[in-house]
């Protein structure tokens, strides 16, 4: 009895224990949710008035003291500019007497400054610069970083370091020094030449690179590089395109010598979209001297414009933003193709023509689902649509969907034109002004093609598409924008080319044929006019 009795007591308290365990972390989180709105709603108006650019954190990702009165904290606020740390009795303190990166300020006249020192809180791994010990290893506020050149020292190391001069460290070659925008602010005529003379300071082989980075794109990784970004680089050349659209963002070009800046776009197809639009604007400016060149980070799925390029399909950190930096130097300029797609509704003769200039693709097509494979309400196609390719009339077969396309991806990393790979099939460059049209017979053929078990209904390619929809009303879809078109006659043009950034040595998904990666990498023997563009155009 007393057994029983016994083992019954250890169970309740192992029972207890546990609920114990499970309760405790979760009102402890439902506490922070509660007050994290009533902290920051003090810290609004401050925030907002800042020099720095604060965040709030309920955790630190890793053991952290304030700057200000040395204690261990869990939760605060950092400024994701200079590193600073504050919990929340000292952030208006610290906002008072610790500066952030000032993005232009005077310098020597070789073009260095004295490092700016934050104290505390360095990045693991990190190394004194003096005598090459690791830093940041005791329980405490210790040790300096420069914000600028990310160099760490330890406390006794300072004064004896023997360089007190920042050159800006190893991305010295793609950020926008501070001096540099402070002369420029002191300019009397802007004029290129007059950046040229200026940027000899920066070095050579100076190439700055603007980061646009849309944080509505890949669940919160844009508000992670945003962060990480403006940490390495000057503040200034780095947006949010949520607060700011690209067509002011790469106003910026035209403050830097021309033709020396990279475009590192972090987001999806639609957001790299965007910024060409932006580019083409500028062009329609006269600013084609300072039209930059391109490159794609890519965020969220899909993805088939970058995966096209060589920058996979989807980022989600397995790279530092560092390795970034250094794939964005290394890449090929090369050309990429626009379209315009002219839209000219049937009976509206004294309507404006609907027009999209496109990067990716274009679509007119039934949508895929279990109703289409049920009831077919796709068959017939050949009936209710015209295709002309080149001016020639193409005779369709029984088809449930035509796809127009430039790029070598499609329809989130199926390789269209390829299919199965084992027929011969004319090659593809997203640079040859040429878009490849293809059948599928239906919604299960489709899917076959993107395992690799069937193939396309090659129908041609030519430098311009015309479709001319007789009746009914069908889905359209150019670059991911989808709407409902009427009988219409839609037209497809080359427009221009822009200026892009290939990845060659860098592996894509499904990337293993290696004969099908030769056939669609685009040209770049000449790197001063490189640039692809692509377009797919479905209609089903």
């Amino acid at each position: 009895m007393e057994e029983s009795t016994k083992e019954l007591r250890e169970e309740w308290t192992l029972l207890l224990w546990t609920t114990v365990a499970v309760l405790v972390p979760v009102l402890i989180t439902l506490w922070c949710s509660f007050q994290r709105p009533k902290r920051k709603v003090p810290l609004k108006d401050l925030f907002r008035k800042s020099k720095h650019g604060w965040h709030c954190t309920d955790l630190f990702n890793k053991p952290t003291y304030c700057c200000v009165c040395s204690q261990p904290i869990l939760q605060g606020a950092f400024c994701d500019c200079c590193g600073i740390c504050a919990d929340e009795g000292c952030i208006q303190r610290a906002d008072r007497i610790l500066s952030c990166k000032e993005i232009m300020t005077q310098s020597q006249t070789d073009g260095r400054f004295h490092h700016q020192w934050v104290r505390g809180n360095v990045p693991l791994a990190s190394y004194c610069a003096k005598c090459k010990q690791q830093c940041g290893t005791q329980p405490k506020l210790c040790d300096y970083r420069c914000v600028w050149c990310q160099t760490t020292v330890h406390d006794d190391c300072l004064s004896s370091l023997n360089e007190d001069l920042c050159d800006l460290g190893e991305f010295r070659s793609v950020i926008i020094p501070p001096y540099y925008l402070y002369q420029v602010n002191k300019l009397r005529r802007r004029h290129p030449d007059e950046y040229s003379k200026l940027a000899a300071v920066c070095g050579s082989g100076w190439t700055p690179v603007l980061v646009l980075a849309n944080t509505r794109s890949g669940n919160n990784m844009g508000n992670v590089l945003l962060g990480e970004f403006r940490t390495l680089l000057n503040p200034v050349q780095v947006f949010d395109l949520s607060e700011l659209p690209p067509s002011k963002a790469l106003q910026l070009c035209t403050l830097l010598p021309p033709g020396s800046v990279r475009v590192l776009v972090c987001g999806g197809d639609g957001t790299v979209g965007w910024v060409l639009d932006a580019i083409d604007t500028m062009k329609l400016k006269g600013q084609d001297q300072f039209i930059p060149l391109v490159n794609i980070l890519p965020l969220g799925t899909g993805n088939d414009l970058s995966n096209s390029l060589g920058c996979g399909a989807g980022y989600a950190g397995e790279i530092s933003v560092e390795q970034v930096l250094r794939n964005v130097l290394e890449a090929e300029v090369v050309k990429m193709d626009r379209w315009k797609v002219q839209v000219v509704s049937k009976g509206n003769y004294f309507r404006k023509p609907k027009v999209k200039v496109v990067c990716k693709f274009m679509a007119v097509y039934f949508l895929y689902g279990t109703k289409d494979c049920l009831v077919q309400e796709c068959k017939d196609l050949d009936k209710r649509i015209e295709l002309e390719l080149d001016g020639e009339h193409v005779t369709l077969p029984s088809l449930e969907g035509i796809i127009v396309c430039n790029i070598g991806y499609w329809g989130g990393g199926c390789r269209l034109w390829e299919g199965m790979g084992d027929e011969p099939y004319p090659p593809t460059r997203v640079d040859d002004g040429l878009l490849e049209v293809v059948g599928v017979y239906g919604s299960f053929h489709c899917a076959q093609i993107q395992v690799k078990l069937a193939n396309p209904v090659r129908l041609g390619q030519a430098h311009t598409v015309r479709l001319v929809l007789k009746s009914s009303r069908m889905p359209m879809q150019v670059d991911g924008e989808p709407w409902a078109q009427g009988p219409c006659t839609i037209t497809i043009t080359h427009k221009t080319q822009a200026l892009m950034l290939y990845h060659s040595a860098e592996h894509t998904d499904d990337d293993d044929d290696s004969s099908a990666s030769e056939a669609e990498e685009p040209s770049a023997d000449h790197t001063d006019t490189a640039s692809n563009t692509q377009e797919t155009v479905t209609v089903s």
